[in-house]
């Protein structure tokens, strides 16, 4: 073997070590494998240095869970639903006073408009309430209104029955009941005892377009269309107007129930619309044959 050569065998090779005059550090400490994301944020409980971090107390995220909730509430009543109360009996026996019903509000956004039936919040046409008495309110009311967990005190709506809508002809007769297009209603719900107009009748009137005829349940205890037909709005209230369509008595729990379209409102032929129907499309029919027939014999004619 030549001089200075190693047989590799037996003697191990010599690994640097650190510097003599270098300061020894704190062990690193090995990531734990079944720890996943280990060096984590809050997300995780743990920081950049793999410590564990304090989680936030509560009662610092209370105000923005509490402002969140308020707007979400604000968007619902503003878009959604929202609670009215019941002021009066004139909704007898369908609703009571004091009752809370949930008004639809979504559908007008989509251009849906009231239709026959439907029991409707209205704002105020043309001082219908005058000389209604406006029930004070405090400021913990008057917050709960703006956001749509209680009804407002100040504002002046009422709640009806649609007994007819634009392009309808309305009237009742004493003694008889309401007719719509000439057919009579079947009015189960009016309050016992109660005839369906014989302390005001009225009409025929034709209902104008965008506009809608509207009828307490208890009709010897409701100012209603009836009674306003001397004044401007003739006692049409303007589809703008409406609130929307109460579809719930929310409270209170013993009278939860809903408020759907009686039975008598999708009789056949009521629809004014429905009446015109036949006529229009016999007509729509027979004219092209007219047309035809006018325009062979033109032809005939003009050959000879």
């Amino acid at each position: 073997m030549a001089a200075g050569a190693r047989s590799g065998h037996g003697e191990p090779a010599e690994r640097p070590g650190p510097p003599a005059d270098a300061v020894p550090g704190p062990p690193e400490r090995a990531a734990d494998p079944d720890t996943p994301g280990a060096g984590r944020t809050e997300d995780g409980d743990l920081d950049d240095e793999g410590t564990r971090k304090p989680q936030r107390p509560f009662w610092k995220e209370l105000p923005l869970l509490i402002v969140v909730a308020l707007v979400l509430a604000l968007l619902i009543k503003t878009f959604l639903v929202q609670a009215f109360s019941i002021p009066s009996d004139s909704m007898q026996n369908t609703l009571q006073r004091g009752d809370r019903v949930l008004v639809d509000k979504l559908t007008p956004w989509f251009g849906s408009e009231p239709e026959r039936g439907e029991v409707v919040v209205f704002h105020d046409p043309e001082n219908w309430l005058a000389g209604e008495p406006t029930p004070e309110s405090n400021v913990v009311q008057d917050v709960l209104s703006f956001i749509g967990l209680m009804p407002s005190a100040k504002e002046k709506d009422l709640i009806k029955r649609v007994i007819a809508v634009g392009g309808d002809t309305v009237q009742c007769a004493k003694g008889g009941p309401v007719k719509v297009n000439g057919k009579a209603l079947d009015e189960p719900y009016i309050f016992p005892g109660n005839s369906a107009c014989d302390d005001k009748p009225f009409g025929p009137f034709t209902v104008p377009d965008g506009k809608i005829w509207v009828m307490g349940d208890h009709r010897q205890n409701s100012w209603d269309s009836r009674y306003h037909i001397d004044e401007k709005t003739k006692g049409f209230v303007p589809v703008d107007e409406v609130v929307g369509r109460a579809v719930v008595v929310a409270w209170p729990i013993n009278r939860w129930s809903t408020l759907p379209v009686p039975d008598t409102f999708d009789q056949p032929g009521l629809s004014a619309a429905a009446a015109v129907a036949p006529g229009a499309i016999g007509l729509a029919g027979a004219l092209p044959l007219v047309l035809w027939r006018r325009r062979r014999l033109t032809g005939g004619r003009t050959a000879g």
